[in-house]
């Protein structure tokens, strides 16, 4: 069996792409601008790109699998067109608790055992304090908050979490990379 890898895991909207109430169609699917090579470089570093998502829109009858499906594939899509690859994209449809909804780290915990993950040696990027929680709540080395998403505050909540916050996915690949 290959060697753990550490990882970097992504949360979807607001830290990837824009951040709209519901996404729901592949159409509205944009990346936000240096995603894909912050992508690139974390990979070249040896760490894998996992995304994991919270989408309560297919819980919630707003859209169906296929829907949700459609939309990575445009995603997929969108980071190959500059040459970056994701290790894999989990996301959990479920509308209340779930052991796999954020801040739950049921899906980091599955990803880590399905793609031979380092949690220790991982990362967690979001926008959110679910996304932080979700990444501590794994185990994993360090989180970072992104700008780009939800409005964050530094707030006691955030100062109590002692999160670093940047502007960007590049910018927190750069804090990483160190």
């Amino acid at each position: 069996m290959a060697p753990h890898r550490p990882a970097v895991f992504f949360d979807r909207d607001g830290t990837l792409n824009a951040n709209l109430d519901y996404l729901t169609r592949p159409d509205q699917m944009r990346l936000l601008p240096g995603v894909g090579p912050a992508l690139k470089q974390l990979r070249s570093a040896g760490f894998a790109c996992v995304v994991v998502t919270n989408q309560s829109a297919v819980g919630r009858g707003m859209m169906t699998e296929a829907d949700l499906e459609r939309i990575h594939t445009e995603m997929i899509h969108q980071l190959a067109d500059v040459g970056a690859l994701l290790d894999g994209i989990y996301a959990c449809t479920h509308v209340l608790d779930h052991p796999e909804r954020k801040p739950a780290p049921g899906m980091l915990l599955r990803a880590a055992a399905e793609l031979n993950l380092d949690l220790a040696q991982s990362w967690m990027i979001g926008d959110s304090l679910r996304d932080i929680q979700a990444g501590r709540n794994a185990g994993v080395k360090g989180c970072i908050l992104v700008r780009t998403g939800h409005p964050i505050e530094e707030t006691d909540d955030v100062r109590l979490h002692d999160v670093p916050i940047v502007d960007d996915v590049p910018a927190a690949a750069r804090f990483i990379l160190g």
